[in-house]
């Protein structure tokens, strides 16, 4: 068969398309997201964007219940949003074929919190496997929806950052011919009454054990011998790190179901070696079962429990090496703090809120949590997707609570962000009249996850046309009035200025929506190129106004402000912000 060097997340997508999926619905998320996006790329299949988790994890537990192979994926944190369908759906069982994605994000490179998702299996009661590579990724998939099938049971697919983005060699195979399995109404199996979910717990139990005699046979955990020195217990990309530090000088068994866990295949093996370490990243999952199983063995003694592992890092822990083969170069990386980018249409709002000392801002998950950075300074909090509205409402009842009446609660949140899970915090703030002001920066677009469609933008995944959800008429319909809503664009700072100051002066539940799309959409770039600002060095009195707005592309050096052209695409904003019409635009 044919060869190609895949990413873990390509290798995914091609994994369930060779299984015989049939239906696909996620909300984006890294490290997670490329996965749908190569998933829709192939011919026979359905895949969507959901609004959010919890509705991608609903959508595709009905399509399995009506008899497709199906898959839902999210990274870590959006488990948490579908948790309670999961817990649900773990008693119910499967028709088609279930598989769910949940992709970890140790070190946190682009997430709120480190947590370990491989708890949610042995929580739900529900089977789950770690690929540690591209090749595994497509092959575990293939297994992932055998087991869902025969076993009655969703099945959790657990990746890593690294693992979603590293590239490697793999194998392709043939698409498998699945049809779609036929529908009976079952109202036992499919609806969670309590008289009918205390019997299918009985049968979530037995299932467990079913699993863990099968993951006891199962090809996906394997032993691997070698010096029997050092014995070693791990999974997904911590085996590749143990086998880049020890080679063939020490024995593995390499987890690749780690729910339920091979019980009697870790006794055989920790038997057959003088000194056994078990490497994990994050939390001591495998640790702490095979020590409840009274085997003496070596964790996070010396294995760190922050942060992504590494071959030195494996390496010093329990080797006590350092390694000194290092590549070193002159040339070093610029410094690169996170930053609206040029031309970003959330900065107009951002400076206009920043003018005010005594506003409160919430904010929320996407670019718009850059409103946090100096020379802006907006935000105060951010909690998780959704929260802004909600945690705000909750800053200005305390502030009721303690006759703060100096203070203001502005809650900032992006367009896919509210319909992910802002929509019920608006209700909440109408319905208790709460009066906070909520700032929804439609910027057409789910930007800080690489652009994806969302349900304000007139595609579907797939590229089809879809129905463009209207904010402002959404908006009414949770109840605030007409008067109380003002449409902008954040690129006129006088309009978005008088929107500012009558929020601000408001004692209802007041919305701003800021209407500008993101910078850099392909379309926006290619009617913007060649447009620029640029600073008039005999009018510019160096007042360095432009600088308050923390674009990037303005410079204060050897003792002159300067726009950099490489950078700036012509938003204005500077412009209007300097008091000497030193700047001006050019290439329109």
């Amino acid at each position: 068969m044919k060869k190609i060097i895949m990413s873990g997340n390509e290798a995914i997508a091609r994994g369930a398309y060779e299984a015989g999926c049939h239906i696909a619905s996620a909300y984006p998320g890294t490290p997670s997201t490329e996965i749908l996006e190569n998933f829709a790329k192939y011919e026979g299949v359905y895949a969507e964007w959901a609004p959010n988790e919890k509705v991608a994890f609903e959508v595709a537990s009905g399509a399995s219940i009506g008899g497709a192979r199906t898959l839902t994926t999210m990274k870590h944190v959006g488990l948490n949003v579908a948790a309670d369908p999961l817990f649900t759906m773990a008693y119910e069982g499967v028709n088609g074929g279930f598989v769910v994605v949940t992709a970890d994000d140790p070190g946190m490179h682009s997430s709120q919190n480190e947590q370990d998702n491989r708890y949610y299996a042995p929580h739900a009661k529900v089977a789950m496997v770690e690929p540690s590579d591209s090749q595994e990724c497509l092959d575990y998939m293939r297994a992932a929806y055998e087991i869902s099938e025969k076993f009655d049971t969703l099945v959790l697919f657990r990746v890593t950052t690294r693992v979603c983005h590293s590239k490697s060699a793999l194998e392709l195979g043939e698409k498998k011919s699945v049809e779609v399995k036929p529908y009976e109404k079952n109202i036992k199996k499919y609806i969670m009454t309590p008289a009918h979910s205390k019997s299918k717990h009985y049968e979530v139990e037995e299932r467990l054990d079913a699993l863990r005699k099968y993951s006891n046979t199962s090809p996906l955990n394997r032993i691997e011998m070698g010096d029997p020195k050092i014995g070693i217990i791990t999974s997904g990309i911590s085996y590749q790190y143990s086998k880049e530090v020890f080679g063939d000088s020490a024995c593995y068994l390499k987890i690749g179901m780690s729910y339920p866990l091979p019980d009697e295949m870790i006794r055989e093996f920790a038997a057959k070696v003088e000194k056994l370490y078990i490497i994990e990243e994050n939390d001591p999952y495998l640790e702490t079962e095979i020590k409840a199983m009274g085997i003496e063995c070596i964790g996070k003694e010396v294995i760190p429990i922050c942060d992504e592992l590494n071959p030195d890092i494996v390496r010093k822990a329990i080797i006590g090496e350092v390694n000194d083969i290092t590549y070193k170069t002159d040339v070093q990386a610029p410094s690169r703090p996170p930053v609206l980018c040029p031309g970003c249409p959330h900065r107009g709002i951002f400076y206009e809120v920043s003018k005010y000392k005594d506003i409160i801002s919430s904010g929320d998950i996407g670019c718009y949590t850059l409103g946090m950075v100096a020379p802006l300074s907006v935000t105060d909090t951010v909690i998780c997707m959704g929260a802004s509205i909600s945690a705000g409402t909750g800053i200005e009842r305390a502030n009721m609570v303690a006759s703060r009446d100096d203070k203001k609660v502005f809650a900032f949140i992006g367009d896919s962000t509210f319909f992910h899970s802002g929509i019920t915090g608006l209700i909440n703030a109408v319905y208790n009249n709460t009066p906070i002001v909520t700032c929804i920066l439609d910027n057409r677009i789910t930007g800080m996850t690489g652009h994806q469609e969302n349900p304000g933008t007139g595609k579907t995944l797939q590229g089809t046309p879809a129905p463009m959800i209207d904010i402002e008429q959404l908006v009414l319909a949770c109840g605030i009035k007409a008067e109380n809503i003002r449409v902008v664009d954040p690129y006129k700072l006088d309009e978005t200025k008088s929107a500012v100051k009558e929020a601000h002066g408001s004692t209802e539940p007041f919305v701003i929506i800021t209407k500008q799309p993101c910078a850099l959409i392909k379309d926006v770039l290619k009617a913007r190129a060649g447009i620029k600002c640029v600073i008039d060095q005999e009018k510019c009195k160096k007042c360095n106004a432009c600088l308050k707005i923390g674009c990037p592309a303005i410079k204060f050096q050897n003792g002159a402000v300067t726009i950099d052209a490489t950078m700036c695409n012509g938003c204005g904003i500077c412009m209007q912000v300097c008091p000497f019409k030193a700047i001006e635009k050019v290439g329109e």
